[in-house]
């Protein structure tokens, strides 16, 4: 018998409750609604609120909900992946703690970092242990609470990102379905243009470093935006390429959500029209690792077995690539 495919059998997520609108941003920074619709897309994005509450917090919901609907018992995950940029700490993995709250008593589990295009290295990572008939039932979480690295007085940043985390549930599938391909790159010489400057092991953190303001994303927009524009496209036109798929095969685009113009760049290369992106950068920003599965858990509904999808994601460091999906329900 061959190898199964890792199928996506399930997903959700999870957004905080309080919305950090334009409106609320002219008044603690040097911007305007018109101006960073312009520039970005983006309309408001969720903030989580409440004392000592991480990233672990928005994806045990998450988790929590994927039990729920797929009626799986949460002994029954083998492993649990969460990408992360904002872990709840430095150590253990947030992905021991999601197991213990969520009580997957039987699950191991890991972080994964590599920024925006986390979630997509983790669901890859994850493909291998299904197809290898190591594990049956894996959990992919993609999730951050930005607000905790992001300086509210840098206009530069503050505006483009928000918090919230999804998750998918990956099992094998013989039919053909599930997760066919993937194309990973990195290059770190990228790692000047968008990276936190203190808290690691170069320049652990101290009150100077904190007086200077250096826990917080330092971004410089212009090189990242060229960058990311050209990668993302060049990504997903490579993986639609090596699989032979025309722009009629794709049912859908699920680009990671930074920028609507880096989101347009990779459609118009593709050759997909709008009708075929899943975009809610309007409604959430840039969530990091949880974009992608955010998308999927909105247009779930509107996701038929079978269809082609695409998932295209850019991050800091740099770190890009693309997952060429066949639908499983």
């Amino acid at each position: 018998m061959k190898n199964p495919k890792a199928a996506i059998t399930a997903v959700s997520a999870y957004l905080p409750d309080f919305i950090l609108n334009n409106k609320l941003l002219e008044e603690m920074v040097d911007t305007t609604d018109e101006w960073i619709l312009s520039r970005t897309g983006i309309a408001e994005r969720r903030i989580l609120k409440g004392e000592g509450l991480g990233t672990s917090d928005m994806a045990m919901h998450a988790v929590h909900d994927l039990l729920q609907k797929t009626d799986t018992y949460a002994n029954e995950i083998d492993l649990l992946i969460c990408a992360t940029t904002t872990p709840d700490m430095q150590f253990p993995a947030t992905a021991n703690i999601i197991t213990d709250k969520c009580g997957l008593t039987n699950a191991f589990g890991f972080d994964l970092n590599a920024a925006c295009s986390g979630f997509i290295y983790a669901l890859s990572t994850a493909s291998q242990f299904i197809t290898n008939g190591i594990y049956k039932k894996i959990i992919v979480v993609g999730g951050d609470k930005m607000s905790s690295i992001i300086d509210y007085t840098d206009r530069a940043t503050c505006v483009l990102f928000g918090d919230g985390a999804g998750a998918v549930l990956l099992e094998p599938n013989h039919e053909g379905y599930g997760i066919q391909d993937f194309i990973l790159k990195s290059n770190g010489s990228g790692r000047v243009h968008l990276h936190q400057k203190a808290g690691g092991s170069v320049k652990p953190a101290t009150l100077d470093t904190v007086m200077a303001r250096e826990h917080f994303v330092y971004q410089e927009g212009q090189a990242v935006f060229k960058f990311a524009v050209k990668s993302m496209a060049d990504a997903a036109e490579e993986i639609m390429n090596r699989n032979q798929l025309t722009a009629d095969d794709i049912a859908w685009l699920v680009p990671h959500q930074a920028n609507k113009r880096i989101i347009d760049a990779t459609a118009n290369r593709m050759g997909i029209g709008s009708d075929k992106i899943m975009l809610n950068i309007h409604k959430y920003g840039n969530t990091t690792n949880g974009t992608i599965p955010i998308c999927l858990w909105e247009w779930e509904s509107q996701i038929n077995k079978g269809d082609n999808i695409i998932l295209a994601a850019f991050g800091g460091g740099f770190t890009w690539g693309s997952v060429y999906i066949k639908w499983a329900y």
